[in-house]
């Protein structure tokens, strides 16, 4: 951690799909990270930042721009190998990351080779580094956040859907919700420790939220009625491949943890849909099966039932009905 607070996720104004997205790779990092897609100055790594909060170790990474192989992998002193008959290790940004948060700006700038092995090690959770015969390996368990502006350049579709999940930023925010957002910030940046202070009841709530959320996760079956119907619904989507029916009942899985439920409903199907499927989605041609109408991740969880504000245990509920919204982050 560093002795530079992050800005509180708590506090951040808006993007609620991509906070959800955000908690929801904490409570569950097998999920696979998040990709998101947005132009310039929409706060992705100020989001980023507040997400490292939620996690033990609170450890924030910044892989930079023109990395190489070895300064994500780390290296290996073969000289030392050879005349001590062991292996020194220089622990590279993979190490550092372990049990934190793995941030990748402009993700679709980098080679391909070095996105291929960041996604292989985040997905593996260990890192494998090998020299002349010599090899170290070392755990390397993260939250991948990669972000891209989609008018920079495109990442491969292998590459895309090997993201877990994947939002999208709009850059048109109302008027209000701007005055809000530059309010907070300078608040933020005239004193960093006060404004932390301000939202910590807020924060350690959240905290406790997807504390208790990832504690009841293994509690909540990958049942096969969620796992029958999610397949469905990929399969009209016209997905290739696998992954986005795993992602999509783990999304699922850790939505209905963070709602305190004890069983997937189809309200957690739901409510990740578009963020499991908007990478993986194929455009409909005359020949291939027509997608059901698929319902917003945008929706509010209903205030009256306890929900409206985020940070909250609401009492678990295992209603398979109607549909109900993510709650709306809490203002100050």
């Amino acid at each position: 951690m560093t002795d530079t607070p992050h800005f509180p996720l708590s506090a951040v104004v808006g993007a609620d799909d991509l906070k959800l997205a955000l908690c929801l790779t904490a409570i569950d990092p097998k999920i696979g990270g998040v990709l998101i897609e947005g132009p310039r100055g929409m706060a992705k790594s100020t989001l980023a930042r507040g997400l490292a909060d939620l996690l033990a170790s609170g450890q924030f990474v910044t892989l930079p721009l023109g990395a190489t192989e070895e300064r994500l992998v780390g290296t290996l002193d073969l000289d030392a190998a050879l005349s001590e008959g062991r292996a020194q290790f220089s622990p590279g940004v993979l190490a550092k990351a372990d049990g934190g948060v793995l941030y990748v700006d402009e993700v679709n700038l980098l080679p391909d080779h070095l996105v291929d092995l960041l996604l292989d090690v985040a997905a593996s959770g260990t890192n494998l580094v090998e020299r002349d015969g010599i090899s170290h390996r070392h755990s390397a368990r993260f939250v991948l956040i990669g972000t891209m502006n989609p008018e920079e350049g495109e990442l491969r579709p292998q590459l895309l859907d090997r993201f877990g999940l994947n939002v999208a930023l709009s850059g048109h925010t109302a008027p209000t919700e701007r005055g809000q957002i530059i309010r907070r910030r300078l608040d933020f940046d005239s004193d960093p420790q006060a404004f932390c202070a301000q939202w910590e009841a807020q924060q350690q709530a959240l905290r406790e939220r997807c504390e208790q959320a990832r504690n009841a996760l293994a509690n909540i079956a990958l049942d096969d009625e969620a796992l029958a119907s999610i397949t469905e619904r990929c399969f009209a989507a016209g997905v290739d491949g696998l992954r986005a029916d795993l992602v999509w009942l783990r999304a699922a899985r850790a939505h209905a943890a963070w709602r305190g439920a004890e069983a997937i409903a189809e309200q957690d199907i739901d409510a990740v849909a578009e963020f499991a499927l908007r990478h993986r989605r194929k455009e409909p041609t005359s020949s291939s099966p027509q997608p059901p109408a698929q319902t917003s991740a945008n929706s509010q969880i209903d205030p009256s039932e306890g929900q409206g504000q985020w940070g909250d245990m609401p009492a678990p509920s295992l209603a398979t009905g109607a549909r109900r919204e993510v709650p709306s982050w809490p203002k100050k």
